[in-house]
């Protein structure tokens, strides 16, 4: 090519290509639905239902590959690590695991159904039982739940790994060792090692408001509901009184206190008010509630809380669980104002101590995590504790404010099985008829078991730097759940609803 010719704004500049002939192979459309090579703005159900062209776009198409290389590295490191990779059955049983099942009707057993598994839970607990020490797959997970930017509807993938004769110990060391692996390898941003931050529940819940705390984030949660004991502000009396210092936050002006005040007591976020006041650069309380800071309230935020001149102090007043979910959401947006959070940074900790049950809404006792766990004090806890300060040998892994792993101690012993269930309102008979698997299994010398499943879409989300994860995923569905490419789901025809003995009731 002449060096005239050149082009150095184009990839293919510095080649020229004579046609002597032209065939063409594929024919297009004169008109496109949408750019795909451009980052314009177009309605993401458009880009959805046309996914073959979306997908051709460098942006999307490059997470797609990001992925495919994502996937590989988990599985190299899992070989590395002894793992053995074995897949487990999609067409499953019912299993309480926290949504709605997708259910499929078996044609040749009538008025029966099979369950898409919302993980392979029991499966992989059986092969433990079956001597195959340490498993692992990349698991289709399969669950009726509402989707959110972080969350496909529908369908998901984990790698799912469960180890016999194991603790929670070694089950964390697994995943701080696999995990730091992925991100470095496709990332430059700073990755935290381990041994991660372990932080036990209420510990998160009290300093953080949220049990998946974004630790880029430095303000912290504090109670200060002894400080307001006797204070004359009616709007605290009576409330768990949780506190947010913001250091030098009183440069900001009214309107930003404004704009948080109205965050806070938004449908979005529920709260009843958000109080608010400031120390100025003298050490004296204006604005807000200030009238309500007496000095003794003042010297006791001074001494006990750190509190210094020029910083912001917010307030949110309300019964204790309440109280700490608004404070926590309150911190997030902070962070996210203010311009508070570490850049380039994966910042990553475990949470650990989950209860094992709560109230349902009904008021009855639920499990709050995985059922199949392992209560902390085993049996004993199970017959002696209030079944609400049950502890249990649960744990998630968060990464930069997402949940990105969840995992348990399993419970292997029938007995104790038996009672955690009975607790949730399950008899024997309904243990046996809903999990005969495990229970059958679990009568046969069943080894100690642990494990844990970190989502693969959300890991390859964060590495993406992306904000929505059907951005790495190749066909996801929209935001209700629907399939705009394929057009599911679907009205099907009589003869196959008879097949699978459906009437529909319309």
């Amino acid at each position: 090519m002449e060096r005239s010719s050149k082009n150095p704004k184009m990839k293919t500049g510095d080649i020229e290509v004579v046609a002597t002939d032209i065939e063409v192979l594929g024919k297009c459309k004169n008109v496109l639905p949408f750019e795909v090579n451009t980052d314009q703005d177009v309605r993401e159900d458009l880009r959805l239902e046309y996914r073959f062209l979306d997908l051709r776009n460098e942006k999307l198409h490059n997470n797609i590959l990001l992925r495919s290389k994502i996937l590989k590295a988990l599985r190299d490191k899992m070989d590395e690590l002894g793992f053995t990779e074995i897949q487990t059955p999609i067409l499953a049983n019912s299993s309480p695991e926290g949504a709605r099942d997708y259910l499929v009707p078996s044609r040749l057993n009538p008025g029966e159904f099979y369950a898409l598994p919302q993980a392979p839970q029991q499966f992989k607990q059986l092969l433990m039982v079956a001597g195959f020490n340490k498993y692992y797959q990349i698991a289709p997970c399969f669950r009726d739940e509402d989707p959110r930017a972080d969350r496909a509807p529908g369908e998901f993938y984990q790698l799912d790994y469960e180890m016999s004769f194991a603790t929670q110990d070694d089950v964390l060391a697994v995943m701080e060792e696999v995990i730091p692996f992925v991100f470095k390898k496709f990332t430059d941003w700073k990755v935290d090692e381990g041994p991660f931050v372990r932080i036990p529940y209420k510990e998160a819940m009290e300093k953080y408001g949220i049990d998946k705390p974004d630790l880029r984030n430095p303000l912290i949660i504090q109670d200060a509901t002894s400080v307001f004991e006797n204070s004359e502000f009616n709007a605290f009396k009576g409330k768990t009184v949780k506190m947010i210092v913001v250091p030098q936050g009183a440069s900001q002006g009214r309107k930003f206190f404004d704009k948080m005040v109205e965050f806070a007591t938004s449908d979005e976020v529920g709260a009843k008010g958000l109080a608010w006041t400031k120390f100025d650069e003298n050490g004296e309380v204006t604005g807000g509630i200030a009238k309500f800071i007496t000095s003794e309230i003042k010297q006791n935020l001074e001494k006990n809380y750190g509190v210094k001149p020029q910083d912001a102090l917010f307030f949110i007043a309300d019964e204790l669980e309440k109280a700490q979910k608004y404070a926590g959401l309150v911190r997030i947006e902070l962070g996210k104002r203010l311009e508070l959070l570490e850049k380039d940074t994966y910042r990553f900790c475990f949470i650990v101590d989950f209860p094992m049950y709560e109230l349902s809404d009904e008021g009855t006792i639920d499990f709050s995590h995985n059922p199949f766990s392992m209560p902390q004090g085993g049996l004993e806890a199970l017959e002696t504790k209030n079944p609400l300060d049950v502890l249990a040998y649960q744990y998630d892994l968060v990464c930069n404010g997402y949940e990105m792993a969840s995992g348990a101690v399993r419970n292997h012993n029938p007995e104790i099985m038996i009672k955690a269930f009975e607790i949730a309102g399950y008899t024997e008979e309904d243990v046996k008829n809903r999990f005969g698997a495990l229970y059958n299994a679990f009568q046969y010398g069943t080894p100690p078991h642990a494990g844990a499943a970190p989502g693969v879409d959300r890991m390859v989300m964060l590495i993406a730097h992306s904000q929505n994860i059907r951005e790495v995923i190749a066909f996801p569905k929209n935001k209700r759940a629907r399939d705009l490419l394929m057009r599911a789901p679907s009205v099907v025809t009589e003869q196959q609803l008879k097949d699978v003995h459906i009437k529909l009731d319309k």
